[in-house]
């Protein structure tokens, strides 16, 4: 038989995984599994041998047999009384199931740490909101597994804030270019695919645009990797791209993949979020596993002071905050921008003539827009030009980049990397942290059997 260490670094290099990355995922130091590893040094205690089955996703019993803790005889006598079971009596039932019960305890709770990889993954909010997600139970909890972008600016935003220890487990690549059988195993997945073409901003090609196929690799990571749950998110206008077919076609690709729906369109400003932010959040549950996801109710939050001054003034932002530089505005934006009350935009103020905008076709509503101090923010949006910055309700300027981030509710110390129009985009293509927050937080619920407030899908299948 293979020796415990040549077998655990096999499998190990296999997953892709160096031991630094094993150490932050389940715990087991570096140093202790490289020994083991060389066949130096004392073998790794029960405890351990469980969590390295976890994060390989193995059986932990030939680990035990390997290590010595279990007799492979002893699985053979198992054997012998399930195929007698009818021979015992109660007594004898109740000393054999304490000891599977045992035996069996790591792979029972083999499930509570889930390895979330993601495709799609933008700056990290979903990451954010998962890695945070607390039940009060900790062992269930969400770990980062691996993640990929085609953007190199937001990789190194979501390096250097989800996982600074393991960077080499963000990929810089192209999906459609990008080999997703390389991948490390993952118990859940996230992906929130490009939504350009769905959008209700700007014309909709639906699902027959560059971005709408783009949810078929998403797809393909459900088929190869068989993730015990997933979550997909898109923006509000996928459920009319196409007339429809667009969103049909996404559900039907997923329960063919093997998974049983539960499609909802979030208004995030109803969970406490500063901002009038709509998506379509598919949770998908694999079909053998006998769990029941049910929507987070909003009414918890309905008290919450999400207004978007409250959101930007408390507390105060340092002045040397990151991603906090203001936007040169032109004498003209200024001049045109002090005719705007709060609440309205370019063509509903009452501008002078030679301040109005010479607009033909469709008025976006956000054009020169201010924001209303005693509501949440419109939409944040990776837009920028020709007057689609968010305008402060007071100050004539665009808000910064950090002022956006929390309307997107991003916590002050997370870093964006890039230029300023980068982190613009990565912002505004964001879901919001705390808002992904209380859905993870809702599928650990629903997977530790813990009770929490629901209210009915205003999505029908």
């Amino acid at each position: 038989m293979e020796n415990i260490g040549s077998y655990l670094k096999r499998v190990r290099n296999n997953r892709n995984l160096s031991l630094n990355a094993v150490h932050n995922l389940c715990g087991v130091t570096d140093s202790k599994l490289s020994r083991i590893e060389r066949g130096e040094g004392k073998s790794l205690d029960p405890i351990e041998l469980r969590k390295l089955a976890n994060l390989y996703d193995i059986d932990v019993v030939p680990l035990y047999i390997m290590a010595g803790f279990l007799n492979k005889n002893d699985l053979t006598g198992y054997q012998l009384v399930f195929n007698n079971a009818d021979l015992l009596n109660d007594e004898e039932k109740r000393s054999i199931q304490t000891q599977i019960d045992l035996l069996t305890k790591g792979r029972q709770e083999r499930s509570k740490v889930f390895k979330l990889g993601e495709l799609f993954c933008g700056p990290g909010g979903l990451a954010w909101g998962a890695t945070h997600a607390d039940i009060g139970n900790p062992n269930y909890k969400i770990v980062h597994a691996w993640a990929n972008d085609y953007d190199e600016s937001t990789c190194r935003t979501y390096r250097r804030n989800i996982c600074p220890e393991t960077p080499e487990t963000v990929y810089h690549a192209d999906i459609r270019k990008f080999d997703l059988t390389k991948l490390t195993p993952i118990d859940a997945f996230a992906f929130g695919f490009p939504c350009n073409d769905f959008s209700v901003v700007g014309e909709q090609k639906g699902i027959d645009g560059v971005y709408g196929p783009l949810y078929s690799y998403g797809i393909k990571v459900l088929k190869i990797y068989k993730p015990q749950w997933f979550l997909a998110e898109n923006v509000g206008g996928l459920r009319n791209a196409n007339d429809g077919k667009a969103f049909t076609t996404v559900l039907e690709a997923m329960r063919e993949a093997g998974y049983k729906l539960y499609p909802n369109l979030y208004k995030f400003e109803t969970y406490g979020v500063p901002q009038a932010r709509h998506r379509i959040i598919i949770v998908g549950i694999r079909n053998d596993l006998d769990f029941e996801f049910k929507i987070p109710s909003n009414a918890p939050y309905a008290k919450v002071d999400n207004t978007c001054k409250t959101a930007i003034e408390v507390p105060p932002i340092e002045k040397d905050a990151p991603n906090n530089e203001l936007t040169i505005q032109s004498a003209t934006v200024i001049k045109r921008l002090k005719y705007i009350k709060p609440g309205q935009n370019a063509f509903t103020a009452d501008l002078p003539d030679e301040l109005m905008l010479n607009v033909k076709g469709a008025r976006i509503s956000q054009i020169y827009k201010r924001l209303d101090p005693d509501k949440p923010a419109y939409t944040v949006t990776g837009s920028g030009g020709g007057g689609t910055h968010i305008y402060h309700w007071s100050e004539p300027r665009a808000l910064t980049n950090r002022e956006r981030a929390r309307l997107q509710t991003f916590p002050d110390d997370y870093v964006f990397e890039g230029s300023k129009e980068s982190v613009r985009k990565q912002i505004g293509m964001a879901v919001p942290c705390q808002g992904a927050k209380i859905i993870f937080e809702a599928i650990l619920k629903t997977f530790a059997g813990i009770p929490y407030e629901s209210m009915d899908a205003n999505i029908e299948e």
